[in-house]
């Protein structure tokens, strides 16, 4: 294949004609050329490198690899490197080879890490247990690139044996090791940086994200369906008083500083997880946009998807060159990035109307080894009129929580609910046949009646549920069990539901179908009164325990400061 275009070269930050030749996918010559009259140019439109999501979770999708590659070409995205720990923690190795086999099938390039934290701790019940002789079988995989994000920042820190023999295996193999660590600063960050943990995307602010940069690390910006902290990290007045802090600010020219503010000091751009119904809008060419759109370059901003990912894991594609692997995309503009058709191998994938390439369907297991709940599971009781409770405290677009507390009123010895104050009921349910409840408190979702349950719940994925009142829950968490997995919305006036039958995770259908639903069930919730915009997903990350500061697991309310279960009931 021949033709002339421009090209965006991320590599020396510039945009030229050139005469392409690609030959077997791979781009065999590009010849730059002068444009005159009598040129014609082929392409309407820019070539720009494929886009390469650096951390992502497919399963947040909740759809399979191969459906994602179908949604995701329409976005211009060519490659992701996805960490598989959703499935590793329900079904272990076999869930991880299932992931590498379905996206193999496609005309897209999935690379994998190895889930180094499976389960993320020990205080809590998962379908598998990832040890160190595993990661040693992943590493090897050619598909397997790096090691996944080190989630378990206190083992690291304090020196667990098994967490250091992962850590260990990876720098063996060659391979780079992805990070986690929320707030994690001074000499306890020392000690996890020590353990050549390069990368980092739980950074939700400057100060966090600078500390982080300064001591080596390479800043992964998160713009996902739940976190987004794009907003906090390119913030040039909190980026400013850093400068301005800085020895020798004063006799820098001002031009240096205007260029220092608009240049991103990060590295990469990616989703972490992704709903369906935000990927079916964009993925990393909406990312794009909002990073210009907040002052960032947008060439500069291109290459965090694109020559970096592409230089961090060694991956091929990245860069419009020769000898390279010809993923490319065809943008209408650097200001709109709309998409009119996408590359792989050299071959048209989205022709701009029409993805080319067909997916096919998973034979499911049901993977939900629990009984049905009855009401009285989700009471919690006391003896007395009154008590005081430890409640989680969340908010919209955050996985961070905070601690609080509130005084609830006792009704024939069992802890009632209050709208007024905005504090519900909140449960995990363990769901891989030991039957383990833990009930607590929660406040942010401002639910007002009825109760909504998930089986995707970071990362061990039991069974969570958010309600006003105890036989909403248990109505609530059966529909999920009847459904082999999935999302459900109960009140006494309505109820529906969204099956993810693969693994409790993933759905067959399409990431349009699937939006669909979520977007009915978003609005369901939002009749119950619920203020969140992505309820699902932040209820999801609840009882992920690795991110501070209140969690719950189904062994128990954790405190994720000191890292110690902790009572529900205040003595």
């Amino acid at each position: 294949m021949k033709f002339t275009a421009y090209i965006l070269d991320v590599l020396t930050e510039s945009i030229y004609p050139a005469r392409i030749t690609i030959e077997e996918g791979i781009f065999k010559e590009i010849l730059p050329i002068v444009v005159t009259e009598e040129t014609k140019i082929d392409v309407d439109g820019l070539l720009v490198p494929g886009f390469i999501d650096s951390h992502i979770h497919i399963e947040s999708s909740m759809i399979t690899p191969q459906q994602f590659a179908k949604i995701a070409v329409r976005h211009g995205t060519t490659a992701v490197v996805c960490d598989p720990h959703e499935i590793a923690n329900v079904s272990g190795i076999d869930g991880i080879e299932f992931m590498i086999d379905n996206a193999s099938k496609v005309p897209f390039n999935f690379y994998f890490t190895a889930p180094s934290c499976v389960p993320a701790t020990a205080f809590e019940t998962s379908g598998a247990v990832l040890d160190a002789e595993d990661i040693s079988y992943l590493l090897q995989k050619d598909e397997v690139v790096g090691l996944a994000e080190m989630m378990n920042f206190p083992g690291v820190i304090g020196g667990d044996e098994e967490v250091l023999r992962k850590l260990e295996l990876a720098r063996q193999s060659g391979k780079p090791i992805d990070g986690h660590a929320p707030l994690v600063t001074g000499r306890d960050l020392d000690k996890y940086i020590a353990q050549r943990i390069v990368t980092d995307h739980e950074c939700s602010n400057f100060n966090e994200a600078m500390e982080k940069k300064q001591k080596g690390m390479k800043i992964m910006v998160r713009d996902g369906s739940s976190a987004k902290n794009m907003e906090a990290l390119f913030d040039f007045s909190e980026k400013l008083n850093h400068l301005k802090k800085q020895d020798g600010f004063s006799i820098i020219p001002t031009e240096i500083i205007e260029r220092r503010l608009h240049s991103p000091i990060f590295d990469f751009i990616v989703s972490d997880d992704k709903h369906p119904n935000d990927l079916i809008d964009g993925h990393l060419n909406k990312s794009i946009k909002k990073a210009a759109e907040l002052g960032i370059d947008v060439i500069q901003a291109i290459e965090m998807v694109t020559i970096n990912p592409a230089n961090h894991f060694g991956l091929e594609g990245g860069a419009i060159v020769t000898g390279g692997k010809a993923d490319f995309v065809v943008i209408d503009s650097l200001r709109d990035l709309n998409v009119l058709k996408t590359y792989i191998d050299g071959q048209c994938v989205f022709d701009g109307e029409e993805v080319l390439f067909d997916v096919e369907d998973v034979e499911t297991t049901n993977s939900m080894n629990v009984s049905q709940k009855s009401p009285e599971d989700f009471d919690v009781y006391f003896d007395g009129n009154e008590c005081e409770v430890n409640v989680i405290k969340c908010y919209n677009g955050e996985l961070l929580t905070k601690k609080t507390t509130a005084k609830l009123k006792v009704k024939e010895g069992k802890v009632q609910s209050d709208i007024y104050q905005d504090v519900l009921k909140i449960a995990v349910v363990e769901r891989y046949g030991g039957e383990a409840i833990t009930n607590a408190f929660i406040t942010g979702f401002n639910l007002k009646k009825g109760a909504i349950a998930s089986s995707v719940a970071h990362d061990s994925h039991n069974i969570v549920v958010v309600g006003y009142d105890s036989e909403m829950m248990a109505e609530a968490v059966n529909e999920v069990i009847d459904n082999k997995g999935g999302f459900a919305v109960v009140s006494e006036d309505f109820r529906d539901s969204l099956s993810l039958p693969i693994a409790g995770l993933m759905s067959n259908e399409d990431a349009f179908v699937v939006a669909e639903k979520l977007d009915t069930l978003h609005k369901m919730a939002a009749a119950l009164g619920c203020t969140l915009d992505a309820p699902f997903m932040t209820m999801a990350f609840m009882a992920l325990l690795v991110i501070p500061s209140l969690k719950i697991s189904d062994q128990g309310l954790f405190d994720g400061d000191s890292f110690e279960f902790i009572d529900v009931i205040k003595n």
